[in-house]
């Protein structure tokens, strides 16, 4: 009964979400569709809603036959997590061993199987570091529980990639989260090759073949997936990696320091200072003066246009060696003077701490994943567990020289799917709009260099509030016509050759925690559920 309703839930969703765009009508019979297509997703989307809350303790119930369970899946099969109030469905986790003849070197995953219809497909998530867990993506952004800062206890989580797919969260590098083994990479195509034994493994184990695979992932996974997915595409094997799309989230895929962090700053902190930053105009003038003498302001004059000017120069060695120039450092410092509690992750944060079970809990709270009775339903390693490594991930001098992916493997990943996204959010101040910007118009795919026109597009967010209608249903304050509105527009887009280009509003640098709905609707448009956002 269960799955019956969930599956007439999600089926309304896929029909809610998509309003159709109008071209060349703009008269009344135009306005008229899109409002009844706008009522039309009201209305289904609250059905949905109440039929998803009807489900919310008996989802995938143990009496239910579960899709990838089988004699060799067994010992990671997960019952129950503690905290979690709900029954968790079909859902796996553990070690698998890179390579098999030698099982000390293993990722750690956890593996959850779509809510809705089957599809052969995985939809891998990455966090980012390098050395930072995937099950911070998990359990606060786009899993099927979220367990969010300042909250006491996991809630389902309306806007779960897993309502789409079936997703894979992996923690690696080795040297990541409960991943186990010698660190031995040195550069992200040591990485890769690790990734594609590990996924090959994975398959074989859970009876996988002839899947369709998807990437996402956020911030440093911006190098992680384009040279994993690289080293899934020199395999040569569609059986186990036909590679078939990408989500990448605020990522680092240029120089991520100069050209996406440091050259932006000052123009960004114009934009935000006087309703987040507070900084003085005595600074502020100490930083146009720095952004002038350092050459950054005539760097976005001559290389942040569109259609691009040319191949953008290297960073100067004298800004490596540090100095005045390192404005984003000084800048940083200066805000957190002002708001000890400042995030260059979401700028908006203030004071008090939310305290966060990932890893700066309250005291008397520990950290979640570190708990021995969640390693234990986990089936993870009695060992230590930290959100972010407190130690280097590459082997020798623990630096990744890796080239930036827009020099070629971002490229080619594009260039095979036609179906990447790149993606960041207004209110991330560690990986800047127009730094990412920067980047692409540095790139060169499918026959041009960058973008030929400027964003400009918006994006329109249709889909309803799903997240707070049903907990406020359930605790009897539900407010139509509020929640049920679409959230309006969200963000700017645009589309060239193989590339979706989306700016985010109000949001940070963890966008699925911050703006799920965007989120949610950019997988959509990936596994190729839409086919405009």
């Amino acid at each position: 009964m269960a799955a019956r309703v969930l599956r007439l839930a999600l089926a309304l969703l896929a029909t809610s979400t998509f309003v159709p765009t109008v071209f060349g009508d703009t008269g009344h019979k135009a306005f008229m569709d899109i409002n009844h297509a706008l009522q039309r997703t009201k209305k289904d989307a609250k059905i949905a809603s109440h039929l998803l809350s009807l489900t919310d303790t008996a989802v995938n119930s143990s009496a239910e036959k579960f899709r990838f369970l089988n004699d060799n899946t067994k010992k990671y099969q997960v019952t129950s997590l503690p905290l979690v109030n709900h029954d968790v469905g079909e859902m796996y986790s553990g070690n698998i061993p890179i390579d098999m003849k030698n099982t000390s070197r293993t990722l750690f995953f956890v593996f959850q199987p779509t809510l809705g219809p089957e599809v052969d497909e995985i939809t891998i998530w990455l966090n980012g570091g390098p050395g930072c867990s995937s099950l911070q993506g998990f359990f606060q952004e786009n899993g099927r529980f979220i367990f969010m800062p300042g909250t006491y206890q996991p809630i389902v989580n309306e806007y779960s990639y897993v309502n789409l797919t079936n997703v894979l969260w992996v923690e690696q590098p080795v040297g990541t989260g409960f991943s186990t083994g010698e660190i031995t990479a040195t550069s992200e195509a040591d990485v890769g090759r690790d990734f594609a034994d590990f996924f090959l493994n994975f398959q074989k184990i859970f009876g996988i073949k002839k899947f369709k695979i998807y990437f996402t992932g956020e911030s440093y996974a911006g190098m992680y997936i384009p040279h994993i997915t690289n080293e899934f595409l020199d395999r040569n094997d569609t059986d186990h990696f036909d590679i078939s799309g990408a989500l990448i989230i605020d990522p680092c895929i240029g120089d991520c320091d100069y050209a996406q962090v440091t050259i932006p700053t000052v123009p960004y902190i114009h934009k935000n200072n006087d309703q987040f930053f507070g900084l003085n105009q005595t600074f502020l003038a100490e930083l146009v003066a720095l952004d002038e003498k350092c050459g950054f302001a005539d760097y976005r004059k001559k290389y942040l246009v569109y259609p691009p000017s040319g191949l953008q120069p290297p960073t100067p060695q004298d800004y490596l060696k540090g100095g005045e120039c390192q404005i984003w450092s000084n800048t940083i410092d200066q805000i957190l003077s002002v708001n000890p509690c400042a995030s260059p992750y979401q700028i908006v944060s203030q004071c008090p701490f939310n305290s966060d079970i990932m890893g700066d809990p309250y005291p008397d709270n520990q950290v979640y994943f570190d708990r021995a009775d969640v390693k234990k339903a986990l089936h993870a390693p009695d060992m230590f567990w930290t959100q972010c490594a407190d130690h280097n991930v590459f082997a020798g001098d623990g630096n990744d020289n890796s080239l930036p992916p827009i020099q070629k493997v971002l490229p080619r990943l594009i260039e095979h799917t036609n179906r990447v996204v790149v993606t960041n959010g207004d209110y991330d101040f560690r990986i800047l709009n127009d730094g990412v910007l920067l980047s692409i118009q540095n790139m060169t795919w499918n026959g041009k260099m960058g973008f030929q026109s400027k964003p400009s597009e918006p994006v329109v967010i249709t889909l309803p509030d799903l997240q707070w209608t049903s907990w406020l249903t359930n605790n009897g304050e539900y407010r139509p016509l509020f929640f049920e509105d679409p959230q309006g527009t969200m963000g700017i887009q645009h589309y060239e050759r193989g590339l979706l280009w989306v700016q985010a509003f109000q949001a940070g640098h963890e966008q699925p925690q911050y703006q799920p709905r965007m989120s949610y609707r950019q997988l959509q448009y990936v596994l190729g559920r839409i086919d405009k956002l």
